[in-house]
């Protein structure tokens, strides 16, 4: 893995190219000052073969506990099934010092701060997507990424610089990339899209299913 690459793994918390973002995290700080309040970094292992990418970090999630999908819901969902497929080391993430470690797999985001309402701007995704694409560019040819939403899919073939509307995002969709890189799409594991049965446990796990029998094969 090159300089490059590295780099954008370690990913500096001091970024603040995005006005928006930074005021909303500098206000926020006075009212949870315990909170992480900062670019969340990805997290997992950099040389994995299976990289999970999702919307933004969660308000009381990873903004809070500073590691992707901890502390809410759509984590608890995530790891549960990361583990069920052997690529964690355990069935919850409950803090950054917690011990888990995951296995040829590594969880990022297309937006690495958290907007309001959950909602980034595209020219946020756009301003974030240097951080994306250069973790894309490390992939190896017979990797899968796991794409949480549409966008997280959409930021994905933008990283990657290929044209979003050749590839549709639909859950269970699923691409070889011209990279060798096979893209998978699922509905994101939100408490909304759970709650609403939009996306069931069995939906969530026969993705799993095929990404280990992928990268088996």
């Amino acid at each position: 893995m090159d300089a490059a690459v590295k780099d954008a793994l370690a990913f500096k918390q001091d970024c603040r190219d995005c006005a928006r973002l930074v005021s909303f995290l500098n206000a926020e700080k006075k009212v949870f000052p315990d909170y992480h309040n900062a670019p969340v970094a990805p997290f997992g292992d950099p040389n994995a073969r299976l990289l999970i990418v999702g919307l933004a970090p969660g308000f009381h999630g990873a903004n809070a506990s500073g590691r992707p999908f901890t502390g809410d819901h759509a984590g608890l969902i995530l790891y549960r099934n990361l583990y069920a497929y052997g690529f964690a080391s355990a069935p919850a993430s409950t803090s950054r010092d917690d011990g888990l470690e995951l296995i040829n797999c590594r969880i990022t985001n297309a937006v690495k701060c958290v907007p309001p309402q959950n909602k980034p701007l595209p020219g946020e995704i756009r301003t974030c997507n240097r951080y994306l694409a250069t973790e894309l560019r490390g992939l190896a040819s017979n990797a899968v990424i796991i794409a949480l939403g549409v966008i997280a899919h959409e930021a994905t073939l933008l990283g990657m610089g290929l044209p979003i509307p050749k590839y549709k995002f639909g859950h269970g969709n699923e691409y070889v990339l011209p990279s060798g890189v096979t893209l998978l799409n699922s509905y994101h594991c939100s408490r909304y899209n759970t709650q609403t049965r939009r996306l069931t446990e069995d939906m969530f796990s026969a993705i799993f299913q095929r990404a280990k029998k992928l990268l088996e094969s």
